[in-house]
């Protein structure tokens, strides 16, 4: 496979994501737990169809286990707060600062050996949040969705810490990422029972909603963006992904489950571009950087 590709088909991932936020509202009533555990099983699901088709069960059984360990705390941390959160706040502005995270990984990356942040990563960081504060300002004297704002922010620091950590499991085949799929599901369903009440879609349209949910963005794209940042351009890729939340917002809006409120449009604005400016600090430290 060529740089290239690879690079194409991590794309994917960005796309899917975009759709993240309008499927989650379409499982509605589902609680968080439970949706967890529905559209994992369904994205593990076909990861495992994948691994048993190719002969892949020697590779997953070199896979140390705390890298398993990771994958699934990471998957599994991420969504279930990224869920409750779309549960307890208004969904645009949950989902805006759930999408930090491109920030955070540009900015975590920089504290590893051999980087370092640059104006541009500050200038980058004080841009994107400002746009959160935008979304989190009190209006008529009063927060709105203030839990789960906080959810969605735990959320972007949960995702970016996880991909930061993965930068050291680059040798760790795909396949690895349906047992995280697997095991997310798993650890959910005890969690949902404990603290949650079994719901299930009141129309056709939120099953579909569940089926759409696991095999994309809870499904294909983890597949698609470990493929792409292994052995892709993942410079290239990280930038892509602060798309995301722009398409993201776009897509509500045009279904009309947002308001295109100027509020609204300049946060998205401010933390794409703010993530964005912070890329372009990295990329230029790497060209400066010694040889």
């Amino acid at each position: 496979m060529t740089r290239r590709t690879a690079t194409s088909i991590g794309f994917i991932a960005v796309l899917l994501w975009a759709l993240l936020a309008l499927f989650t509202i379409g499982t509605a009533p589902i609680p968080p737990f439970q949706l967890n555990a529905m559209t994992f099983a369904i994205g593990g699901t076909i990861g495992l169809i994948w691994v048993a088709s190719t002969n892949g069960w020697s590779r997953l059984r070199v896979v140390p286990l705390h890298v398993y360990l990771i994958g699934t705390l990471g998957l599994f941390g991420y969504h279930a707060l990224y869920f409750s959160a779309l549960r307890l706040a208004p969904v645009a502005e949950a989902s805006l600062i759930a999408y930090l995270w491109p920030l955070f990984i540009v900015l975590f990356s920089s504290l590893l050996p051999g980087e370092r942040i640059n104006a541009l990563h500050i200038l980058g960081a004080l841009i994107a949040f400002l746009g959160a504060a935008l979304l989190v300002a009190p209006r008529d004297g009063a927060f709105t969705g203030g839990l789960g704002l906080i959810l969605a922010g735990l959320c972007a620091l949960t995702w970016s810490s996880y991909s930061v950590l993965s930068r050291s499991f680059g040798k760790v085949p795909t396949d690895s990422v349906a047992v995280f799929c697997i095991l997310t599901a798993l650890l959910s369903v005890p969690m949902h029972l404990a603290f949650e009440q079994t719901q299930w879609p009141a129309q056709p349209l939120g099953w579909i909603a569940v089926l759409l949910l696991g095999t994309g963005p809870v499904g294909l794209a983890f597949y698609v963006w470990d493929v792409g940042v292994k052995a892709g351009d993942i410079q290239l890729l990280g930038v892509a992904s602060y798309a995301a939340p722009l398409l993201s917002t776009l897509i509500l809006v045009l279904v009309g489950v947002a308001e295109a409120s100027l509020t609204l449009l300049l946060a998205a604005a401010f933390i794409a571009g703010g993530a964005g400016l912070a890329a372009f600090g990295s990329a230029r430290a790497q060209r400066s950087a010694p040889r």
